[in-house]
């Protein structure tokens, strides 16, 4: 772990020339300050054990940082870290914690102390790691390992599941215990190691070696530090869940531990015991169903069976032989009269129909060429073709006359025109 203390001091500032007035407080606050402002002691990590913590009201943090185990003549150095950088942390320092803190040395003038101003606090020596999971974080959410759409729903009823942990330790005998008691199917364990350097490894192969086996794979391993959690954050493992075909339950470390393992997981579970709640149903809620599903359907059928029950007894109702006859009596006379009704229509229209074609037939007499030739006209013709004017004829043309009861033939001798008379 690198420290960012000099042994060598910084280049001291020329020495003010000497005079016989005194400064004042401001001015010598104001060197102090000057001095401190140096690169040296800005955007510095440091690392030490929490003493005097207290958490403000307003949201800022107050703490001394001393060197560990250094009893009552160790350095310390006084911190503080404002609510904007506070609210970004995961966790809340105590008294006693070893960290690694990041900022920059200030100095409060109206109490004439320095501080360090806190910008990051990691636990531990685990500095490195905090910032190596981050840009881990990073780039495996632009891959979209972390992205809420890609996330599935675990089997109503799965027939096997798999278990990714050690083999060792309570996670198997509690993930056991669960899954017997609620819902008993086949657990198919595929055993890793669950720190250690290579740990995360492990757990990648356990993954794919089970992930074709099951229909939904926990991850989990027991509680423990940042440190003892660190192969789930490892890229390896956190690929190894999305490519898994089935969905994939992370119950890593407590509740309060978040690690990329959990947020990559189609599921995040509290504990292994509630990651085996929720992969299988509980036989008793089953059961409760099936009873509730048992009642609905017998409510139903007997509904039914009512229903139909009411049917028969109205066709029985209508079929009997009194009331048949009496229906079939009520059809004939609306039968009858219906035929009534129809026969005088019929007549009616009969009637009418004849006046009109009686009127018809007078108009058509009355427009007939016999009845014109009754009344003391003739047609004339001549070679066959009737004569409709006087230019048609010439002296000596034989015409055919026609009267309404005969015809004759004459000789013209004559032709007169009208204009002429």
């Amino acid at each position: 772990m690198d420290w960012f203390y000099r042994d060598e001091p910084a280049e001291a500032p020329e020495a003010p020339a000497v005079t016989d007035a005194p400064l004042t407080v401001a001015e010598v606050s104001a060197r102090i300050e000057t001095l401190l402002d140096s690169p040296d002691l800005q955007d510095i990590r440091v690392l030490g054990e929490v003493t005097n913590f207290k958490h403000h009201s307003r949201g800022h943090l107050y703490f001394s940082l001393s060197e560990k185990g250094g009893g009552s003549t160790a350095a310390v150095i006084k911190c503080v870290m404002w609510r904007s950088d506070a609210d970004r942390l995961a966790f809340e320092p105590e008294d006693g914690m070893e960290v690694t803190i990041a900022g920059s040395v200030r100095v409060y003038a109206p109490h004439g102390t320095y501080q360090i101003q806190v910008k990051s606090i990691a636990r531990g020596g685990a500095g490195e790691k905090y910032l190596l999971v981050e840009k881990w974080k990073k780039e495996l959410a632009a891959e979209g390992c972390f992205a809420t759409e890609r996330k599935r729903e675990l089997p109503a009823f799965p027939a096997r599941v798999g278990v990714v942990t050690s083999e060792t330790g309570a996670v198997i005998h509690d993930i056991r215990t669960v899954i017997a008691r609620r819902y008993p199917v086949e657990i198919v364990i595929s055993p890793t190691a669950v720190q250690g350097e290579t740990a995360h490894s492990e757990i990648a192969r356990a993954i794919e070696r089970v992930a074709g086996h099951v229909d939904v794979v926990i991850v989990a391993r027991g509680g423990g530090s940042f440190e003892d959690l660190f192969p789930f954050n490892h890229p390896d493992v956190v690929r190894a869940i999305v490519a898994c075909p089935v969905p994939v339950v992370s119950a890593v470390g407590h509740e309060v531990d978040v690690t990329l393992a959990d947020l990559a997981a189609d599921i995040r579970a509290p504990t292994p015991s509630a990651a085996a709640e929720l992969v299988v149903p509980d036989k008793k809620d089953l059961r409760l169903a099936l009873r509730e599903l048992k009642g609905q359907m017998g409510a139903a059928l007997q509904a039914k069976v009512a229903r139909a029950q009411d049917d028969l007894t109205g066709l029985r109702d209508r079929l009997r032989p009194q009331r048949f006859a009496k229906k079939v009596e009520e059809k004939r006379q609306a039968t009858a009269d219906l035929a009534d009704r129809l026969e005088r229509a019929y007549a009616t229209r009969c009637e009418r129909e004849r006046l009109v074609l009686s009127g018809l037939r007078t108009a058509l007499e009355g427009r007939s060429p016999k009845a014109l030739l009754a009344r003391g006209y003739c047609v004339a013709e001549k070679d066959g073709i009737l004569v409709t004017s006087v230019d048609a004829l010439a002296i000596s043309d034989r015409l055919s006359l026609r009267f309404s009861d005969g015809r004759s033939k004459v000789i013209v001798e004559r032709v007169d025109h009208d204009g002429n008379l």
